[in-house]
């Protein structure tokens, strides 16, 4: 993506963040997230400002507007997620004592997940042979009442106490979640603020439908971001140095 910031619809910004587009409406009229007036009525908005605004406001309703909870009592606690049955074709997640139920993910988003992992492992072995990329499924718990499983993560090897026998209990380097087409409200506000609550120093969205990657990165307590590309742009990050990705080698369109 280039510098300058792209102005969408309101019922873009819906689509992109999983909502309803009254809900956009609604948090328009009440200047809860930043827009431009093109005329009388005529609305548009910058995704990343929307972004940032929605993950500031730790109490915002928006992210329960659909359900994808899957439980009976709260808040639901890590030991509870222990004792969950496994359930084929589903994965679950704590996000602040809720219980989230979501389809595994497609061909689609495990071959893009795959082909950065490449990236990454190349990358961080050479910079940092101690440290560690890995990939879902694994546990990542940063309380009692939050548990997740990012798509893909990279533990430094300054950082290695955080490694448990079956889990990560703390904050890896870097987050990378892949958006589902199912949520993607999930990745881009809920899984977002906590990662910023938890200090995850990186955090990067990959959207493999519209062929972008957004990285962020923590600055006090919140995340800005540090560089993003589309279709077949190269990304270099300016806080991992010679760090190169081609986004084209990661769409599978682009075999």
């Amino acid at each position: 993506m280039s510098g300058k910031k792209d102005l969408i619809t309101a019922r873009d910004l819906a689509e992109k963040l999983g909502l309803s587009v009254e809900t956009i409406w609604r948090y328009t009229r009440e200047n809860k997230i930043p827009y431009l007036e093109l005329g009388n009525r005529q609305y548009r908005y910058v995704l990343d400002d929307v972004i940032n605004a929605l993950s500031s406001h730790p109490e915002n309703e928006v992210v329960k507007e659909t359900g994808a909870d899957y439980q009976s009592k709260k808040p639901f606690t890590y030991e509870d997620y222990l004792k969950l049955p496994e359930e084929t074709g589903y994965q679950f997640e704590v996000l602040e004592g809720n219980l989230t139920k979501e389809p595994s993910p497609n061909v689609m988003h495990q071959r893009v997940s795959r082909r950065l992992q490449r990236i990454l492992e190349d990358y961080f072995m050479e910079i940092d042979p101690e440290g560690e990329v890995f990939d879902a499924p694994l546990d990542v718990t940063f309380s009692d009442i939050t548990v997740v499983q990012p798509d893909l993560l990279y533990i430094a090897g300054s950082q290695k106490e955080i490694i448990k026998e079956n889990r990560i209990d703390g904050s890896p380097e870097l987050v990378v979640e892949i958006l589902s087409p199912y949520n993607p409200r999930k990745d881009r506000l809920q899984k977002m603020r906590i990662y910023q609550k938890a200090g995850v120093k990186h955090y990067w969205i990959v959207d493999p439908m519209d062929r972008i990657l957004q990285c962020y990165a923590l600055y006090g307590d919140n995340y800005a971001i540090v560089a993003s590309g589309m279709d077949e742009d190269t990304v270099e990050h300016p806080d991992f140095v010679n760090l190169s990705i081609p986004l084209g080698k990661l769409w599978p369109e682009a075999e």
